[in-house]
């Protein structure tokens, strides 16, 4: 299990999340949602060891992981794909995937992991040789969650994979992140502002509001309750 614990983040005098308590099941989808703000982001970075907390504790399995950097805590199995299309863009998309599992792996072979990659996106398989910023943005995003992807990890954090991107390939990226949490052991964080397609694929819900957790449930609750947007993400 991942958790955080009274998890409090600033940047500055800017405090992103107050208190923040939340779990992840192995196996299992759970949808952060919130408004622009919320914290949802930094929330993901904190998991990851991509921002160190002001205070509170992150956990995987019991073992408190708060020190620890985001290279370990990715070789204990946390992966993330932050939104913003964040590549090395001068990089090919074979070289991206052979960074990505080399950052989370020492030693072994990645061939099966692009592989599995090319075979979610054959695109990519199209591309290998093509730099990362002369993708398309639909593409670019296919390549991160590829990246977060290669090692199989156990806990798979992904921030706003839909953002920017046309209907089409939101059902291609979520149909991947589906078939990543089904049937395994992997955990999914799912932040999303599309609130229906992030409850339609996760089994639990969190709502941030102002970086504090102010509801909490299975997401089948959250997508009966029409008061839900008008109450906590706008």
């Amino acid at each position: 299990m991942l958790e955080c614990r009274d998890l409090v983040v600033r940047y500055g005098a800017i405090e992103a999340l107050h208190g923040c308590n939340l779990s992840v099941a192995e196996g299992t989808t759970t949808a952060v949602l919130g408004a622009n703000g919320a914290g949802k982001s930094s929330l993901m970075k904190a998991l990851a060891g991509v921002v160190q907390p002001a205070s509170g504790r992150v956990l995987v399995d019991g073992q408190d992981v708060t020190g620890l950097p985001a290279h370990k805590r990715a070789r204990l199995g946390i992966s993330l794909a932050l939104e913003g299309r964040r590549l090395f863009h001068s990089m090919t998309v074979q070289e991206n995937l052979q960074l990505a599992w080399e950052f989370r792996r020492s030693g072994g072979d990645a061939r099966k992991g692009m592989d599995k990659a090319f075979e979610s996106f054959p695109v990519l398989a199209s591309r290998k040789g093509v730099a990362a910023g002369l993708l398309s943005g639909g593409q670019q995003q296919m390549l991160i969650l590829s990246c977060a992807l290669i090692c199989e990890p156990r806990y798979l954090l992904l921030d706003e994979p839909s953002l920017g991107l046309a209907p089409a390939i939101v059902q291609q990226i979520f149909r991947v992140i589906e078939q990543a949490a089904a049937g395994s052991r992997t955990a999914v964080l799912l932040s999303e502002q599309v609130v229906a397609q992030a409850l339609r694929v996760s089994d639990f819900a969190f709502v941030l509001q102002r970086g504090t957790v102010v509801r909490h449930g299975r997401a089948e609750e959250f997508a009966r309750d029409p008061a839900l947007s008008a109450a906590y993400l706008s």
